[in-house]
């Protein structure tokens, strides 16, 4: 039987007692009783919280006086007192287009690049907000109200336990999707591509259990459906906390397929029918369950086989040795399973599944960012960074220092402008283009920035050329007259013909001071720093 498990030991990992009596031993961890018992911690699934509502320690189980608060309730209840989003809205594609710098290629975090049918990218909405923003293939969802009304559905969700959608657009033939970004790459990049430390057993607990509660809340919700849950579809966010994309619970399009992963991989009904159920799902978590277990993508028919034979150490991570009891690794194994059971009548359901999980965890007191060694927040401060004389001057919105530092670089950053313009010189329009530029440079120099800015304007505004240091110029034109929203526009046009220029992060930085937006202009400042080192150590 595919359920049958048996007592893993820790270090070395050998399992000594028979199946039966190793589950037997597990009887009462299976029953609904299993729950923190009164642990603090920092949000579902570790430890209690503080109701606002009662003043007191509401955790997964139990209430004070023995009134038994429901899983998902409790759940649901910490989401709304503790996230707060924007409500769902509509997004016009010319404001996402700003955000990814143009759709820049730069800019691509899906597995498969450019090649996938559907695109994510990373971007920033008005330069404050990070999102992903999923771009669909063309032919994906033909019939627009269909989309919104799918999208929409999914944008009603609000969860610490997903990456939740916060928009989408659905202009002529474009459809998109705008979601959270989260910016500490996937659970398959943890899992099987690391490269200094592999994930601890503690928080390889967490990540389940998190996702168990994720997909709970969805279900709690009406939306029980997740297409293709793989270990691609968990992310981590600033605080590395593990989250479920919001992405999987719409289809790629409005006909296509639930699962695109390996077949070998894909429930067993799905393959028969075509169709995707809430079972199908628990199969999934189970291939994640294993995957999780093992460090490994491994097929679910043979974690089954290694199961049965009771060959544990195939199927058991070597850089887990000694992290995990005999407890824990045959509670879920045994999990694995359940959910991998050929019938789906025989899986369990997804609130069975939290409350497996909830007794397992380790380290509860600890932050996730801790647990991954890595620094709070996701990226290091200001401070700690290499600034470059510009990144200096625009963290102090020192416009003069910023003047001086643009006039002496001049345009060398305009690669590829320079064979546009001797092609088109000889045209009459090219000429008086030609003309309104070098009027604009001359002001510019002369620090006569409103005259700077009409001459950039008339530049800009014929769109024969592009040039991302007309708009730099303009930017800081618009910041010494007082128009920060202006320059804050034209550093992100700058963005988006060079996606990589830490010029225009650094500018962008000194309009949100102007603006008053301290946090998004530290934001900018790294991600110029971060552009710089990039090229420095590409050269």
């Amino acid at each position: 039987e595919s359920r049958e498990s048996a007592e893993i030991q820790s270090s070395p990992v050998v399992f000594l007692l028979p199946a039966s009596a190793a589950l037997d031993s597990l009887a009462l961890l299976r029953r609904g009783e299993a729950r923190f018992g009164g642990r603090k911690g920092r949000g579902i699934g570790m430890g209690a919280r503080v109701s606002k509502a009662t003043s007191c320690c509401c955790i997964r189980g139990q209430l004070p006086g023995s009134t038994r608060l429901d899983s998902a309730d409790a759940v649901d209840e910490d989401q709304a007192e503790a996230y707060e989003l924007p409500a769902f809205q509509e997004y016009s594609f010319e404001q996402l287009r700003l955000a990814t710098a143009g759709f820049a290629v730069e800019n691509i975090v899906s597995e498969h690049g450019e090649k996938a049918p559907n695109v994510v990218y990373k971007g920033k909405l008005d330069a404050q907000r990070r999102i992903a923003v999923k771009r669909f293939n063309r032919s994906a969802w033909p019939d627009p109200r269909q989309f919104l009304d799918e999208a929409k559905s999914v944008g009603q969700l609000r969860s610490k336990r997903l990456a939740n959608l916060l928009g989408c657009c659905c202009e002529g033939d474009e459809r998109l999707l705008v979601a959270e970004y989260m910016p500490n790459d996937t659970l398959a990049k943890h899992l099987f591509h690391w490269e200094t430390q592999a994930m601890k057993w503690p928080m390889r607990l967490r990540v389940v259990l998190y996702l168990a509660e994720a997909l709970e809340y969805c279900t709690t919700k009406g939306r029980a459906l997740y297409h293709d849950l793989n270990a691609y579809r968990v992310l981590f966010d600033n605080d590395c906390n593990p989250r479920l994309s919001c992405f999987g619970l719409m289809k790629n399009s409005r006909d296509g397929k639930s699962y695109s992963t390996n077949l070998a991989f894909t429930p067993p009904e799905y393959m028969r029918t075509g169709r995707i159920t809430p079972e199908s799902v628990i199969y999934s978590f189970g291939t994640l369950l294993l995957d999780v277990l093992s460090g490994k993508h491994i097929p679910p028919s043979h974690a089954l086989d290694l199961i049965r034979d009771r060959n544990f150490n195939m199927l058991t991570d070597s850089c887990l040795v000694g992290q995990f009891s005999n407890e824990e690794g045959t509670e879920l194994v045994r999990l694995a399973s359940r959910c991998l059971h050929y019938e789906p009548r025989e899986r369990p359901n997804v609130r069975s599944m939290v409350q497996a999980l909830s007794p397992l965890q380790k380290d509860v007191e600890t932050p996730s960012y801790e647990l991954m060694d890595m620094p709070q927040g996701g990226a290091s401060s200001v401070q700690s960074l290499p600034l470059s004389p510009l990144a200096e001057a625009c963290s102090r919105k020192d416009l003069t220092a910023i003047h001086e530092l643009l006039e002496k670089t001049g345009y060398k950053d305009d690669e590829g402008t320079a064979n546009e313009l001797s092609f088109q010189m000889w045209t009459n329009q090219m000429q008086d283009t030609l003309t309104s530029k070098k009027k604009g440079d001359s002001a510019f120099r002369q620090k006569d920035f409103t005259t700077a800015i009409d001459c950039y304007s008339q530049f800009i505004e014929v769109g024969t050329m592009v040039s991302p240091t007309i708009y730099a110029r303009r930017c800081l034109s618009y910041l010494m007259n007082d128009m920060a929203e202006q320059a804050l526009s034209d550093a992100m046009q700058a963005l988006v013909i060079s996606p990589t220029w830490p010029t225009a992060f650094y500018l962008q930085a000194a309009a949100l001071l102007s603006l008053g937006m301290e946090n998004e202009a530290q934001e900018a400042l790294k991600d110029g720093s971060a552009q710089e080192t990039s090229s420095s150590s590409g050269r």
